[in-house]
């Protein structure tokens, strides 16, 4: 099959992309701006790609078009569309899907789907989830939006299992079976796990990152709802999107959705502490549960982010100690340890495959230390950009260098874009002040914004910069910078480059 995507260079196109050159596919795609990483990562696969969205692309003539979801009818104030080969595609009659519809059909079928869904933590729970089932010897096959440092790769099809490394078998227990029936006060709510094993033996393993984004212009479901999982994590949810989304009960609708499509044999894990998931769970839930995080739920954690024991039903199963930092990724781990369990990874070889877990490529990854006379500036990238994730992060860099406060303690410099559609409508300014707490000073950079960002930060008085342009944020950042700091770089895009040129700036012989 000869297929052409339509945005391929975006995270989640670049990974469909991916799985489909393995698969043995000729793949070819397009998208504006086609620059590195991700042009380089597709040619090296053999895909050819092509600047821009001209019509002369029907000349390829694959047998599908993948529309992505950058692609839209939107034309220019002239009456130009914006995407001249979507409209040239539609007026021929030419076959066409989206991403996840084309994944679904083509990747996903016949295989046990483990989706990990919720507004924060997707990517490295998934990241998480994929190496605890490879560590098992699972060979999962995964799509995660982003690249996990265990992998190098953001996409693969994985192979059979190999369920002699595993050394649990993924029946359920007497115990698990018993206290379902327990907790079943609903019949129509809670089904009865199956007697058969979970899942089928011979079934392939399939981790992929969930987003409840819609899926293309012409399909205004979540993106979710086609993946089809047979385990399900809901890690968290608020409100987020407000390009799409008009409240958080849009949101919960669609996370139902996606609860609807698991199995009675299936199991749905979900944040504990969430009220929102609570709700979407009332809605219905057919499948097996299992909570996590709160004092009440199913998996606990007892000890601090780094080194802490794993409780299910209040008794130690697992101890976990590792390089990652943050509550936020203590619940993670908690989620993937519970899905894992679904498949026959006993929550003891989770912990010990978490201990090497690397993390991801732009989750607190630090990318350069200056040396300082009394110790070094540190820069770090994250991709955090909504305000919770924005507060969790720096939580998690505040556990990790201690407290805050004295002249000598170590102070946090957090660097911010409010880039993704949800900030720019500024739907969240009037959290930013809290989100950036636990930072000593704070730095904005306002480029594309349609709200004043020295307006929402005026709490903060003094602690807070705001910068037009990249390099006046490099010029306040350094102006500042001194031994021992910790700077912290969080969006959701390249931000201008902006990591390297603050360590280039740092390191310059004036600054030293």
């Amino acid at each position: 099959m000869h297929i052409h995507i339509l945005g391929i260079c975006g995270t989640f196109m670049g990974g469909v992309a991916a799985l489909a050159r393995e698969a043995g596919h000729k793949v070819t795609g397009c998208d504006s701006g086609v620059y590195p990483p991700m042009s380089d990562q597709l040619r090296a696969l053999g895909i050819d790609l092509i600047e821009g969205y001209g019509a002369d692309q029907m000349a390829l003539k694959p047998d599908v078009y993948v529309i992505g979801n950058v692609v839209s009818r939107a034309r220019a104030a002239d009456g130009t569309p914006k995407f001249p080969l979507m409209e040239a595609i539609l007026d021929s009659g030419a076959p066409y899907t989206s991403g996840p519809q084309w994944l679904a059909e083509n990747v996903l079928q016949g295989r046990h789907v483990l989706a990990v869904a919720g507004t924060h933590g997707k990517t490295t729970t998934t990241s998480m989830l994929a190496w605890i089932l490879d560590h098992a010897g699972l060979q999962p096959g995964f799509l995660v939006g982003g690249v996990p440092l265990n992998f190098g790769i953001s996409a693969r099809l994985g192979g059979m299992p190999n369920r002699d490394k595993a050394c649990e078998t993924a029946a359920p227990s007497a115990e698990v079976k018993e206290e379902t029936a327990q907790r079943s006060g609903d019949t129509q709510q809670r089904a009865q796990p199956s007697r058969q094993p979970l899942p089928e033996q011979h079934r392939p393993l399939f981790v992929i990152e969930a987003d409840e984004y819609d899926t293309a212009f012409f399909d205004k479901r979540s993106k979710f709802v086609h993946y089809r999982p047979r385990t399900a994590i809901l890690n968290n949810l608020e409100f987020d999107h407000a390009d799409i989304f008009d409240d958080l009960a849009a949101i919960e609708r669609q996370f139902h959705h996606l609860v609807r499509t698991v199995p009675g044999s299936g199991r749905v894990v979900f944040n504990g502490l969430e009220e929102s998931l609570t709700r979407v769970l009332h809605q219905g839930c057919w499948s097996e549960q299992r909570s996590f995080g709160a004092a009440s739920s199913d998996f606990q954690a007892q000890g601090e982010p780094q080194d802490f024991e794993v409780l299910r039903h209040g008794a130690s199963v697992a101890h976990v100690q590792w390089q990652v930092g943050g509550v936020h990724n203590q619940l993670n781990a908690l989620a993937a340890i519970a899905a894992a369990e679904h498949v026959g990874v006993t929550p003891a070889q989770a912990a010990l495959a978490l201990h090497e877990f690397q993390n991801v490529k732009r989750r607190m990854e630090m990318r350069g230390v200056v040396p300082r006379v009394g110790g070094g500036i540190t820069v770090y990238d994250d991709f955090a950009h909504h305000p919770t994730a924005i507060r969790t992060t720096l939580d998690g860099l505040r556990r990790q260098i201690g407290p805050k406060g004295g002249t000598s303690s170590p102070r946090i410099l957090a660097v911010f874009e409010p880039r993704s559609n949800t900030m720019k409508l500024g739907t969240m300014k009037a959290q930013l002040p809290w989100s950036l707490e636990d930072a000593d000073l704070a730095f904005c950079h306002t480029g594309g914004l349609g709200w004043d960002a020295r307006e929402a930060l005026a709490p903060m008085g003094a602690r807070a910069q705001v910068a037009d342009n990249i390099d006046e944020l490099v010029r306040q950042v350094t102006a500042v910078a001194r031994a021992g700091d910790h700077i912290l770089c969080m969006s959701n895009g390249g931000f201008g480059g902006v990591h390297q040129k603050l360590l280039e700036a740092l390191a310059a012989p004036a600054m030293a």
